[in-house]
């Protein structure tokens, strides 16, 4: 790929990937979003199957993760990115058509494999285009563009489909995908060649799945995705408890900007003195944060909530998808990547089993305060597994 110099960070390909980026996860967030309303008001389903929606996504998603290294590699970073953009920005198109509760569960299940592809390639490639010496402030910056898609998405979304059919909107929303896959098939890529490293092999091996230098880190980025699972899902349903559900949306706001806010300063600190400058506070942060969303029974203390968690989690998430590619061979970016999101997703998904059964039977004070002591031993399994590994040269 194209070489980039020592300290130019903010190079047309590397904000290229950024637009690309920005524009799938305002796609992704907005339907999300809508896609609820469509289900209930037109299609005539219930509570259940726009769950279901949601889930047949993830399920594909999930599945296909593993494998994205093991494809990236296989078709090189060029190949992989052009098939998944492509297939993406035409199942985008799809939900014009779906006019029905079948269709639009095959199509969310489909889509949800290429959103797996494309998020995985998507990661190596970036990184390609970022100085060595900035890396924490780069992987930074990309990934604050999936915090400006979950802004913007939800915004765009409901804006819109309060005036216009949902049909109208799905539109508008695949016009952005296609913008961005406009942007993708402009990131001057070269063409697929095997890595040095890479030995021919007549089997597959567990190697061809799991990077197992990027292992530690994704086992303590599953235990963080689990906490932050308690937000995610059922952050709505706690401040309609609360007396609150006026306040909910504010919250994302709130929480979306603060972690925003600190990518700029932690991703300098990461590149300047280390990851261990960033991640312990952050860790502390976002516990303090939920052991706060525990107690609370104000407004102010539930944005306050929102404040600390969005710093905590919004500066450690960054963080650790960066020792996780920096630890890993280059030739191996794509199975590090891919592992990493295998268990970031497994967080999401186990915790909105687990901790659900948890509000069930215990209440929502006794679950946040659960997951704040789990982020707290995550510090311990970071300063005892993850620090001591040395970072790939």
């Amino acid at each position: 790929m194209n070489t980039v110099s020592a300290q130019h960070l903010w190079n047309k390909p590397f904000i290229l990937c950024l637009l690309n980026n920005l524009f799938l996860f305002i796609f992704y967030f907005a339907q999300i979003t809508i896609l609820p309303i469509y289900i209930l008001n037109d299609l005539g389903g219930n509570i259940s199957q726009a769950g279901l929606a949601m889930t047949l996504f993830m399920i594909s998603a999930i599945a296909v993760r593993p494998f994205s290294g093991l494809i990236i590699e296989k078709l090189g970073t060029k190949k992989a990115l052009y098939i998944s953009e492509t297939l993406f920005c035409l199942f985008s198109l799809t939900y014009i058509l779906a006019d029905n509760l079948t269709v639009l569960m095959v199509i969310r299940f489909l889509h949800g494999i290429w959103f797996s592809i494309l998020t995985t390639v998507a990661v190596p490639i970036a990184n390609e285009y970022i100085p060595a010496k900035r890396k924490g402030e780069g992987m930074g910056y990309f990934l604050m563009s999936i915090n400006l898609g979950i802004v913007l998405g939800p915004l765009i979304g409901l804006t819109f489909i309060q005036s216009m059919s949902y049909t109208a909107v799905a539109s508008i929303l695949a016009a952005f995908v296609a913008l961005g896959c406009i942007f993708c098939f402009l990131i001057p890529l070269p063409e697929h060649k095997k890595p040095e490293a890479a030995t021919v092999k007549k089997r597959i091996s567990i190697d061809d799945f799991i990077e197992f230098k990027a292992l530690p880190v994704a086992l303590m980025a599953m235990m963080i995705s689990f906490c932050y699972s308690s937000i995610m899902n059922f952050i709505a349903t706690f401040a309609e408890q609360k007396h609150m559900l006026s306040y909910a949306s504010m919250f994302f706001v709130v929480f979306a900007f603060s972690m925003m806010s600190l990518r700029p300063i932690t991703g300098k600190i990461y590149d300047r003195k280390g990851p261990n400058a960033v991640v312990y506070p952050a860790l502390f942060l976002f516990a303090i944060g939920l052991g706060v969303l525990a107690f609370i029974d104000s407004a102010a203390g539930f944005l306050f909530a929102a404040v600390l968690i969005g710093m905590g989690f919004g500066s450690v998430q960054p963080c650790l998808q960066t020792i996780s590619i920096q630890r890993s061979p280059k030739h191996r970016i794509g199975h590090a990547t891919s592992t990493y999101f295998t268990f970031y997703d497994l967080g999401i998904a186990i915790g909105s089993i687990v901790l659900g059964m948890v509000i069930s039977g215990s209440g929502y004070t006794i679950t946040y305060v659960i997951c704040a002591v789990l982020v707290l031993v995550s510090v311990l399994y970071y300063k005892v597994i993850v620090s001591q590994k040395p970072t790939f040269e």
